[in-house]
């Protein structure tokens, strides 16, 4: 049963691992290269991201740069960030793409709060699924006679705390990128 709590905690850890990645994906006035990393360009005869074909940096908090190391597919990067609908726009001066961040208006960022705490259910949601999986593998085993009764409520008891601290932390983490948004 602790190797099952042990799975458990996994699953409910990349869990709150997705909620991060897609937290630094959301475009909230901060830069982050994340925003562009995953962007498709056709390179070479086939589909790469952004981040097999340039160099990204962030210079300053509303600028991404991203610079190609080959310079001929600097046109097809445009067009890749221009086509993955991201809302930002790219400024190609032949070597180098720079890509500045507006100042979000209020509603912006109410919108965005919106989607962060969407974002924050989900992985809770994710949690609780996991929480339910991992106690109806349980309640296989004390079916067929594996596992006592009482092994199984403490088992389910001790799930119960793990699955609260997780839900805590996502609590925490939509709280604090919530403040994040509201503050730039």
């Amino acid at each position: 049963m602790n190797e099952k709590l042990v799975q458990g905690k996994k699953q409910m850890d990349k869990a709150l691992e997705h909620l991060k990645f897609e937290f630094s994906k959301l475009r909230v006035g901060r830069a982050s290269t994340m925003m562009v990393e995953t962007v498709k360009v056709d390179a070479y005869g086939s589909a790469m991201t952004v981040r097999e074909v340039a160099a990204l940096a962030v210079p300053d908090a509303r600028t991404i740069t991203i610079q190609p190391w080959d310079r001929g597919l600097i046109n097809e990067i445009e067009k890749g960030i221009l086509a993955a609908n991201l809302g930002l726009t790219p400024i190609n001066d032949g070597k180098l793409i720079r890509i500045n961040l507006p100042q979000l208006s209020e509603e912006r960022r109410k919108d965005f709060v919106k989607q962060i705490k969407k974002l924050g259910e989900e992985a809770k949601v994710s949690v609780r699924n996991t929480r339910r999986d991992v106690l109806d593998g349980t309640k296989k085993a004390k079916d067929e006679g594996h596992v006592s009764e009482d092994d199984v409520k403490r088992f389910q008891d001790e799930l119960q705390k793990v699955t609260d601290q997780f839900t805590i932390e996502t609590d925490r983490l939509v709280d604090t990128k919530c403040k994040e948004v509201m503050t730039l």
